[in-house]
């Protein structure tokens, strides 16, 4: 049956579907077929006890015509048939999650919602954002005394004016929507996915390019929140912001919020909002604002002071328009190369800073508010409601920054004819590390020498002003003031570099010295040394440990560094090869003044409300024990020790102040920075001079022209203040100490001192020190053992196991009063020993006439041998045979020695043999020298011949003559060549032998006979 088009469409109900036509006009279609009905709902076969409810129009369903077909066909079997009971379960069980899920959700949005309107309930009305947008209030700094440095207000009544959208730069709008929020057209006032956008830009730039919350969060949280809740990070928060931010674009204008917000940002410089921004930098209206302007401005609010052109962060403002430029581009607002057209424009835009006004401490006022900035943002400072103003009381004593500010100004003047136009001084407080003074410019007004640069915050070379610190951690590796430096020409090892030879300042090398005389004395040879013992790694971890974290990271802490890497340093790194702060030095040398203890160097005393709520107090504060008391003491000891450095230094120097005072010394390559920095235990003061240009000064080192400075300035800081020494804190002890070699002394050094040292690291003991009595093997001049036994002598010598000191030992005899230097090496049983003997004449044996000598000569490093006689058993003096031999001999004849002149009895002959370092090795044999037999003449008469007297008259004439003459300067020969006369002539003329006025040199040496056989 048909139903009419008055009657009312059909409900379907969950057994049936209705198959009719639809109810209007919807045409005929193309093929007119009959309809078919479509059977039952797969729960039409399913039994019922109630049948479905009735109401007024309801039209039941028309039954099939006919039942399926068995087996299949085109209608589905009603559910249930050929169904297990697991599978129906199953199937209730899915439909009861579904309906859990979809009652969760609805209901998570009922919670939401309800939550929402509960939260913005609590919430200022959004509708008073235009009524909480900034009313100008000062915030004023003050001295530690509460004397007033500087007061943030606005000083021309106009450096915030407010304009319209439409009268700001198309590009600064785009700029600034690129850079903090780059789809705030579209979203809802929150960007969840600008969050995760803003954390992978920061994550892959290594830094803050682009912030998280969306410019309607930024303008809900600095209008609409309370100081109080805008430091706040917590979730609360920024749900807050969140909240705040949707009901902000319900209720206003995409355009208005942005309007707002650009006339309420802070562009630094007293500059709030756009129009004074594009006034103060640029000297133009917001409307006129180019590409290249606009981009530098919208990355300006981020960290104000950070990148303030005139204060030393222009180039860290360039890298910042770069970073805008970039997203600029990526956003599609400009193209590749009119990014690249803006970069190079503001790169030769040269600034002009504004003039401001006359500020005390103008260098450490800046420093303040920089440090506000980047601790608490830049609404801690400039943004204060209801009048609520902020007072920030520093570390700053005023009394010492004028006289800071008089010894830079005075001091530098005074080297003008050294090329030194700039200085800049830090004084620190060691206990709590208030920073007390601070000039950062010779003259702050001066634009020849960038005088508004504060050179203290500046990374420059520190020269070997930074020695204390490689010095410091060579003590926490074992080395000690007494340890034993060597101040000579030495090729280093330096990684993949040629080979570092370092110089001294004056350069000459100083030979063996102390670590106290080297560091005192600022030598450079020790001090690569020290850093080769320890280091680098070690020397920078130390850095670190000290607060001088531009030494590890320039590319952080140094605006100038080009690279976004640390350096690869060497060896020259301990003379000042890398870059840091005169602040950073300063706070380093305050540890060692505080006994280890490193306390952050800090500007800010406390922050109060304007209704004097202490909000941040730093009256107390807290410090770290970085390195020991003891090694502090003992760089404090050095540093201090005035006498030590008088090599160097001259005495008195400019170091010596008229109390206790600890001082060291900067000078770098070509006289570009001149360092002092000194302490006492009341005061720290680091002190630089050069040129903002980096070019050289003329000849004037560290204690030149920096020393000078720090030596006025310390006096008068400490005029009228008691005298207090360095506190020696518990396990320091003293120990004397051999001067030359810094080991505990033998009862033969010539030169004592005390020594300070820890507990833990006494000096090296005795059998270290350089004077010991050393038993040495003469023939081979090695040191004896069981290998040599036999021919031992103990004697006074210098032991130096140094190569290089050997060696310059050897060319500085004088420096050890005449004594040896030791060998070092021993007898081994394969050493080759020398070997001299006489085998004939055998000992005892008679001998007259020429009689061969017979044996062997083989001395290592030989030179040659001689031969010699002399009366008696222990001779006097000696007689010459032959020589000087040059060639060795191996059991064959030495010389021939001619007795036929000697009168006859006990003879002693003696071989010695000698190296080319005038070594010797002798032997001897005593023999007697008989009287010439008699031999009978042939008879050829019966009368006998008268010539039988010469035996009776030789004896007599000989004997008187052997001992008185003497005739040094007969000509050696290698061999006798006399020949025996049948009548003996015994003239005295004849007879080379040596008188009694020759000095036994060979009784005076520390030798021993040697036996006649090997």
């Amino acid at each position: 049956m048909w139903l009419d088009d008055t009657q009312p469409t059909p409900v379907l109900s969950p057994d049936d579907i209705e198959t009719g036509e639809l109810p209007g006009e919807l045409g005929e279609p193309t093929i007119s077929m009959p309809r078919v009905p479509t059977g039952a709902t797969p729960t039409a076969a399913l039994p019922r006890t109630v049948p479905p409810p009735q109401r007024p129009g309801y039209v039941p369903p028309r039954p099939p015509p006919c039942p399926p077909p068995p087996g299949g066909g085109i209608f589905a079997p009603p559910l249930g048939e050929g169904m297990g009971r697991g599978a129906r379960i199953l199937i209730r069980a899915g439909f009861a999650i579904v309906a859990t899920v979809v009652l969760f959700f609805f209901l998570s949005v009922g919670v939401a919602v309800v939550g929402y309107f509960a939260i913005a309930s609590r919430l200022p009305s959004p509708g008073e954002l235009e009524a909480h947008q900034t009313t100008f209030v000062s915030s004023k700094i003050y001295d530690h005394e509460g004397k007033l440095l500087y007061e943030v207000t606005d000083p021309q009544g106009g450096r915030r004016t407010y304009v319209r959208l439409d009268e700001i730069s198309r590009d600064l709008i785009n700029a600034t929507v690129a850079t903090e929020d780059r789809d705030f057209w579209l979203h809802p006032g929150f960007d969840p996915i600008a969050i995760l956008r803003a954390v992978y830009y920061n994550l892959s730039e290594g830094r803050v390019v682009s912030g998280g919350s969306t410019i309607t969060q930024q303008l809900a949280r600095n209008v609409l929140l309370t100081p109080e809740e805008r430091v706040q990070e917590t979730a609360w928060r920024k749900i807050k912001e969140v909240v705040l931010a949707a009901e902000l674009t319900r209720i206003y204008p995409k355009g208005d919020i942005l309007e707002i917000y650009l006339n309420e940002l802070y562009y630094g410089n007293l500059a709030y909002g756009i129009q004074a921004a594009a006034d103060t930098y640029f000297g133009v209206d917001a409307a006129d604002l180019t590409l290249a302007q606009a981009s530098f401005l919208a990355g300006l609010p981020q960290s104000p002071a950070t990148y303030d052109p005139f204060g030393g962060g222009h180039d860290l403002a360039l890298s910042r328009q770069e970073d805008v430029l970039a997203l600029m581009v990526e956003a599609g607002y400009i193209i590749h190369t009119e990014a690249a057209l803006a970069a190079a424009e503001m790169r030769d835009y040269e600034f002009e800073a504004p003039q401001l006004d006359g500020t005390a401490a103008p260098h450490f006022v800046a420093y303040v508010r920089q440090t506000l900035e980047a601790t608490y943002g830049p609404e801690a400072l400039y943004r204060n409601e209801q009048g609520e103003s902020l007072r920030i009381y520093t570390t700053l004593d005023s009394d010492l920054q004028r006289l800071a500010e008089t010894a830079v100004r005075e001091g530098v003047a005074a080297l003008a004819d050294s090329n030194a136009t700039n200085g800049a001084l830090v004084a620190l407080d060691p206990a709590t590390g208030h920073i007390l003074a601070m000039v950062g410019s010779a003259d702050f007004q001066d634009e020849e020498i960038d005088g508004q640069v504060n050179v203290a915050l500046r990374c420059r070379q520190p020269g070997s002003s930074i020695k204390p610190l490689t010095y410091v951690a060579a003590f926490e590796r074992g080395w000690t003031p007494a340890t034993l430096m060597w101040d000579l020409r030495t090729e280093f090892p330096d990684g993949a570099n040629p080979p570092y030879v370092p110089v001294n300042y004056d350069g000459e090398y100083h030979g063996p010295m102390l670590l106290r005389d080297a560091l005192a004395n600022s030598y450079n040879v020790p001090a690569v040394a020290a850093l080769q013992f320890v280091g680098v790694d070690g020397l920078l971890e130390m850095s670190s440990r000290l607060g001088v974290g531009s030494l590890l990271h320039p590319e952080l802490h140094c605006p100038e560094y080009p690279y976004d890497q640390p350096p690869a340093y060497g060896l020259a790194l301990t003379l000042g090869g890398g870059e840091v702060k005169l602040l950073e030095m300063a706070g380093a040398f305050a540890t060692f003044a505080n006994g280890g203890v490193r306390v952050e160097p800090i500007s800010i005393l406390r922050i109060e409300d304007s209704r004097g709520n202490v909000l941040v107090d730093n009256s107390v504060p807290t410090g770290e024990q970085v390195i020991s008391p003891q090694h502090a003491y003992l760089i404090t000891s050095i540093l201090s020790d005035a006498e030590a450095r008088c090599r160097a230094f001259h005495c008195p120097s400019v170091l010596e102040l008229s109390r206790p005072a600890a001082a060291k010394t900067g000078t770098t390559d070509d006289f570009r920075d001149a360092w002092t920095i000194g302490y006492t235990p009341d005061l720290v003061t680091g002190v630089w001079v050069g040129n903002s240009d980096n070019s050289p000064m003329v000849n004037l080192p560290g204690a030149a022209g920096a020393g000078p400075l720090w030596h006025d300035f310390m006096e008068t800081a400490h005029a009228g203040l008691p005298v207090h020494d360095f506190v020696c804190p518990p396990g320091i002890v003293e120990y004397e100490i051999c001067a030359d070699s810094g080991a505990r002394p033998t009862e033969y050094c010539p030169h004592r001192k005390m020594e300070v040292f820890t507990k833990d690291q006494p000096p090296l003991d005795e059998e270290h020190d350089w004077y010991q009595m050393v038993k040495v093997d003469t023939p081979t001049g090695l040191l004896a053992n069981e290998f040599c036994p036999d021919r031992v002598v103990e004697q006074l010598m210098v032991v130096i196991t140094d190569k290089q000191g050997r060696e310059w030992a050897q060319a500085h005899p004088e420096c050890f009063g005449g004594l040896p230097l030791s060998p070092l090496e021993y007898c081994t049983e394969s050493t080759d020993r020398p070997q001299v003997f006489i085998t004939h004449p055998a000992p005892g044996s008679t001998v007259y006439g020429i009689v061969p000598v017979v044996g062997t000569v083989q001395l290592p490093d030989f030179e040659h041998y001689e031969a010699q006689y002399g009366i008696g058993g222990n001779p006097q003096g000696w007689g010459w045979i032959s020589g000087p031999h040059l060639a060795q001999v191996r059991g064959g004849l030495l010389a021939e020695w001619d007795t036929s002149h000697l009168a006859p009895g006990l003879y002693t002959l003696r071989i010695t043999a000698f190296d080319h370092e005038q070594g010797r090795v002798e032997a001897r044999v005593q023999v007697s020298v008989g009287a010439p037999a008699e031999t009978p003449t042939l008879v050829q008469s019966p009368t006998p011949t008268p010539g039988l007297t010469s035996t009776p008259t030789f004896v007599p004439t000989i004997e008187p003559t052997v001992v008185p003459t003497v005739v040094p300067t007969v000509e050696p020969a290698s061999t006798a060549t006399g020949t025996p006369a049948s009548e003996p002539s015994p003239m005295p003329t004849e007879t080379p032998v040596p008188g009694p006025t020759e000095t036994p040199t060979e009784e005076a040496m520390p030798t021993l006979e040697p036996s006649p056989t090997p």
